[in-house]
């Protein structure tokens, strides 16, 4: 009788655990994000520090970068699932081999821009004739600089391009050593409210097309992975769409998530709300949030094969899928 007693404890404690295992069951993804804290990368530090990617079922270690070019360059050679960066760098990046695409596209207006003093009378490319600007080598703006002047009827013998270590940009700019600062708007804005008000000259007002922030993959991860960067996209939506009425949330996560990493939260605030405001192209009006036009996709390769990072014969959809975007 004991044994009976015993062997039938035996069997519903393996029944319990094979109940519970499915359920405690998480999905590990790595996403690797393209540079220290700031507002572009709210949402992935609400959804962990809301515990929503736990809900999902997913154990998602976030790290901070050192540039989409890395990053991307780390996704490329499997260092990390996933990575949050300017997607419109994914052409370039297959066009010399990577095999990475972007899976959501949550900034899909290009949000490049050149900041100059906010009562500067600078207006547009023509303008910046006899002024200088300062760059960095790796900057999404480098291949489009040669374009963007030429739109305006300029060479850089029109002007001073000035190309600096990351490190020294925005002190050259900051100390008025350079009349501009190629950047983008959420990014940049904010942070020189403070020190040195600014307004943007934008790049698509030149015709240039650049989709910027989201989140890409390795195709095999894509094949591997598929329900985890699903769910992963999923949640992020749920994010955005917090924050579009709540960004105050967003900056109280991140300062949460990143504690030592000693954040500006008015800095952070306007980033935010500034990345929201570039979320929608009229290709993608109404969509869901990540969601990609090929029409944008396509203006995108057109502006990279006119700055010569693209060869003729490029596929829009090379550079982006839709099949994990609900």
């Amino acid at each position: 009788m004991r044994r009976l007693f015993l062997s039938t404890l035996m069997l519903l404690g393996v029944a319990a655990g094979a109940g519970v295992s499915p359920a405690l069951a998480q999905d590990k993804l790595s996403v690797r994000l393209d540079f220290s804290p700031w507002g572009v990368q709210a949402a992935m530090h609400l959804a962990q520090n809301r515990g929503w990617f736990k809900e999902a079922k997913l154990d998602v270690d976030i790290q901070d970068g050192r540039g989409s070019g890395n990053t991307i360059q780390l996704v490329n050679a499997g260092q990390a699932d996933v990575g949050q960066v300017q997607v419109g760098l994914v052409g370039s990046a297959r066009a010399k081999g990577a095999t990475i695409r972007s899976i959501a596209t949550f900034q899909r207006k290009t949000d490049l821009c050149i900041l100059v003093d906010k009562t500067s009378p600078m207006q547009k490319v023509a303008d910046l004739r006899g002024k200088s600007v300062v760059v960095f080598a790796a900057s999404p703006w480098a291949p489009f600089i040669d374009v963007y002047l030429k739109s305006g009827g300029l060479t850089r013998d029109d002007l001073k391009v000035e190309v600096v270590d990351p490190a020294a940009l925005w002190g050259t700019y900051i100390a008025k050593r350079s009349d501009g600062l190629m950047s983008t708007v959420g990014s940049a804005l904010p942070l020189a409210e403070a020190s040195r008000p600014s307004k943007c000259l934008l790049a698509s007002d030149a015709g240039i097309a650049f989709p910027s922030y989201g989140l890409v993959a390795r195709d095999e991860v894509i094949t591997s992975k598929g329900p985890a960067l699903k769910r992963l996209i999923e949640v992020q939506q749920r994010a955005w769409q917090h924050l579009r009425t709540n960004p105050e949330d967003g900056v109280k996560a991140m300062i949460a998530e990143r504690p030592d990493a000693k954040l500006d939260p008015v800095v952070l605030l306007g980033q935010i709300k500034l990345t929201l405001d570039y979320f929608d192209t009229p290709s993608s009006q109404g969509k869901s949030i990540g969601w990609q036009a090929q029409a944008d996709w396509e203006a995108a390769g057109k502006s990279m094969e006119a700055a010569g990072v693209l060869p003729s014969g490029w596929k829009a959809t090379d550079f982006y899928t839709n099949s994990l975007v609900e």
